[in-house]
């Protein structure tokens, strides 16, 4: 009986002799070689040569993966069926665990990396954005405070200017200024830290009990995120603002209907404090007027925040920088990297016009903290920037980002996505039983098939028929959204490996259901 390592221990040498014989073992020598062989919490040999197989392991799939389906076709529950009920006693091989990842873990994984995803927005990777990740997870620091790894924050200060200057961000949000840049998780945490900074900001000039009194603005297409950090940060639900919009401004926030609703609610002693404009909203990527939003929350004295997580990659090719127009009105401003700018997740930079209002809003100072180069005010601790303590080496990944492809490359990868999107716009446009809902301004096309007769509630059910329809097949997965009471297909090409192709297939596959779905029409 040969010995099987999967089920054998560190303890092994204990065993007497008849044990060596019971467990598979013809001598001393030969369990010995197989405590050696037990992966260690850390051995430089045996992270090269696991490495290795992890990262054969993962070309492969990228390799492969248009053979799966896109979207995960398990059911709810199927995992707990596949998998023991408790953790294993003794250490298992690698490959045990990989065949495991192929048969019972990839079967229920949507492939967001796909070429033939197009569902909510993007969420790239890249060869780039991978190494700088595994040397992030490699190196494995905390860096809270300057102290702890100085090159973690001074190159993410330097990275983030450079992306600053990239998107021609005006000198104020730069680091060499008032403001700065630091990275986030997400925009979640983004509009989160900014939110609370223009809070506080507010309260220690009216005092801590307006806090009832305080008010925050959006368009009804601003992100769920808004909402969220709202009721974190204890504002009350009637006092937040989701301003509507309609097709007569392609859904982009009115000034004149904002501005309506915060007259309103001064003349009712109210206290208008944050107004968060997007570029490029989820829906539809609609790009709020930032000038005239702008000139509004100034008027009131209130924190003026920029969301522009999906679109604010685009802005690095000059001909869309014109959507920015009013970024240096800004207090805030969020884009993703991890969306559409090779960056694998998490990366989500938020530039700030004054950082004290973050540090005011944020610092803590334990005791076990405290270092000379924080206490004497000569370094930057991110800590204060942020809502955890904790923070991963996220810039390695930007930098190398920035590094390996430079700018002319992404601006490349951008316009392309682009012309992808309007090539299937066009496709779309081309067939009478479709329409496009909202022009295409990114890589984000708005469509439906049209129903029938005109009946509103019949189109619903067929477009969700369609989705639903198009997602079963496994070939492609698309997403929605309701605009106007209308449920609207969402396609967005983002994807790295996305090229004509796909464009032209996945197109194919629209048609053919519709066909299904109006009875051969």
């Amino acid at each position: 009986m040969a010995p099987n390592p999967t089920n054998q221990s560190n303890s092994i040498l204990t065993l007497n002799k008849l044990e060596l014989r019971e467990n598979g073992f013809k001598s001393m020598d030969e369990a010995e070689k197989l405590r050696e062989n037990v992966l260690k919490p850390m051995d430089s040999e045996q992270l090269r040569e696991n490495a290795h197989k992890m990262v054969d392991f993962i070309a492969d799939y990228y390799k492969n993966i248009e053979t799966f389906p896109v979207l995960s076709q398990v059911e709810p529950g199927y995992l707990e069926k596949l998998l023991p009920d408790s953790a294993p006693n003794h250490p298992e091989s690698l490959q045990n665990v990989l065949d495991d990842v192929q048969t019972k873990i990839l079967p229920g994984v949507t492939h967001w990396q796909s070429p033939d995803y197009y569902a909510y927005f993007p969420s790239n990777s890249s060869t780039a954005g991978f190494l700088g990740e595994m040397l992030s997870a490699g190196l494995n620091i905390v860096g809270f405070s300057w102290v702890t790894s100085p090159a973690a924050t001074e190159l993410e200060v330097i990275v983030l200017d450079w992306l600053a200057k990239m998107l021609k961000l005006p000198e104020h949000l730069l680091s060499s200024g008032q403001g700065g840049g630091v990275i986030q998780g997400t925009a979640s945490e983004a509009i989160l830290v900014a939110l609370l900074a223009a809070r506080d900001k507010v309260l220690r000039k009216v005092g801590k009990n307006s806090l009832p009194k305080l008010v925050a603005y959006a368009s009804d297409q601003a992100h769920a995120s808004m909402l969220k950090a709202c009721q974190i940060a204890g504002i009350h639900p009637e006092n937040i603002r989701l301003v509507t919009t309609d097709s007569s401004t392609n859904y982009a926030l009115s000034p004149d209907v904002l501005g309506e609703a915060i007259s309103k609610d001064i003349a009712a002693g109210l206290i208008p404090f944050f107004l968060s404009s997007t570029v490029g909203t989820t829906s539809s990527t609609a790009v709020d007027p930032l000038y005239a939003l702008a000139k509004i929350a100034k008027g009131n004295e209130m924190w003026f925040h920029i969301d522009a997580a999906y679109a604010g990659s685009a802005c690095i090719c000059p001909e869309y920088r014109h959507y920015f127009d009013g970024v240096e009105e800004a207090d805030s401003f969020n884009m993703n990297a991890h969306k559409w700018f090779l960056t694998n997740f998490d990366c989500s930079p938020l530039w700030v016009k004054d950082r004290s209002a973050l540090i005011q809003s944020l610092s803590t100072k334990p005791e076990y903290l405290r270092n000379k180069a924080s206490e004497a005010n000569m370094v930057v601790d991110f800590k204060d920037w942020q809502i955890p303590l904790g923070r991963r080496f996220r810039s390695l990944k930007l930098w190398m980002v920035l590094r390996l492809y430079g700018l002319e490359n992404l601006q490349c990868y951008i316009r392309n996505h682009i012309k992808l999107a309007r090539h299937f716009e066009e496709l779309v446009a081309s067939d009478s039983r479709f329409e496009i809902v909202v022009p295409c301004k990114f890589s984000l096309v708005c469509f439906r098939l049209l129903p029938a007769h005109n009946d509103q509630d019949c189109g619903n059910k067929l477009n969700q028929d369609l989705l639903d329809a198009v997602n079963s097949t496994g070939k492609i997965y698309i997403s929605h959204t309701v605009l106007s009471g209308k449920y609207i297909l969402r396609l967005v090409v983002g994807a790295p490996l996305t090229e004509e192709r796909h464009i032209n297939a996945a197109w194919k596959v629209f048609q053919d259901e519709a066909t299904v779905l109006l009875g051969g029409v």
